[in-house]
């Protein structure tokens, strides 16, 4: 059992608040998950050049100052670096590429969460709420994000195995259920060179439709052939830079919810956590149906 939830602000005043609304939405499925959790929040996409390189570390005394003079030395590219604890955040022109083998090569034990012009990744070991209040979460602000909370049953408890999973650059997904054949579409995916990081059934749904768009499919058409492709039970909220998207499996055994009103859109595993989000009343709160693919685009009001 775990928890997801997600929340896309539709109006640009309120992109400020994402972070003061969607954490009590992340809290609250404490109960679903406590083991680990992670929140994946999607900013206004950077230029085309740079990137935000995502990167976590085991030691929360770890000296990113160091990492981020080391990088500049090392690779010549110019950057910027925040970080709170364990998790930091570089933002820089270099290619992905490039950064990738830089930072195995240079800092082996430093793990990268996530690469995009928009998307940031925090996830770690323990409740959601400790994890909230480390990490910051209710003075972030952006345009959507997308978070889990998680009860361990399939592989360990890790800040590695925790959720949002990402691949590529700006996709992310959370997962409340299980897959029956993972270990199939990860042997297909390796086949074709894509790498695995950890032994999570999530990643193998994750990696699939990644490999899906990145061979021309759009998000909603990978979706509709991981229908011919992933077995087992689901409910899977994804993100790009510019989208929410929901599905459910066919038998729609994984709770889901949705609400939506003029000024956002609110997915979770269970309806009380939405119900301190302003005007909820008014929302159109339904439960989505299975099988059936939900999309939501980021406007530019």
């Amino acid at each position: 059992m775990c928890g997801i939830v997600g929340l896309l602000v539709k109006k640009a005043e309120l992109r400020n608040e994402l972070g003061r609304l969607v954490t009590p939405m992340l809290e609250c499925m404490g109960t679903r998950g406590p083991d680990s959790a992670g929140l994946a929040v999607y900013h206004e996409p950077l230029q085309d050049a740079q990137r935000r390189f995502a990167i976590f570390a085991g030691n929360s005394a770890f000296d990113w100052q160091a990492l981020h003079d080391c990088f500049q030395a090392e690779t010549g590219h110019q950057g910027q670096i925040h970080f709170v604890e364990n998790h930091a955040v570089e933002i820089s022109d270099i290619a992905v590429d490039q950064f990738k083998p830089w930072l195995s090569g240079s800092f082996p034990d430093i793990h990268l969460l996530s690469v995009g012009r928009a998307i940031e990744v925090y996830k770690d070991e323990g409740h959601p709420r400790e994890i909230a209040r480390r990490f910051g979460f209710p003075r972030l602000s952006g345009t959507h994000a997308v978070g889990h909370t998680r009860m361990a049953t399939e592989s360990a408890v890790s800040p590695a195995h925790a959720h949002p999973f990402t691949a590529g650059e700006d996709f992310c997904l959370v997962h409340n259920g299980s897959l029956s054949n993972p270990y199939s579409i990860r042997r297909k995916l390796e086949r074709l060179g894509i790498e695995f990081e950890t032994d999570n059934d999530t990643e193998a749904g994750c990696r699939y439709l990644e490999w899906r768009m990145r061979e021309g499919d759009t998000l909603e058409a990978a979706i509709e052939k991981s229908f011919d492709e992933l077995d087992g039970f689901f409910t899977f909220l994804m993100a790009t830079a510019d989208q929410l998207v929901l599905v459910r499996d066919p038998f729609a055994c994984k709770p889901a919810v949705a609400a939506e009103n003029e000024h956002y859109v609110a997915v979770a595993s269970e309806y009380r956590s939405l119900a301190h989000l302003p005007d909820i009343k008014s929302a159109n709160v339904f439960e989505p149906a299975p099988e059936r693919i939900y999309s939501w685009s980021v406007s530019s009001n």
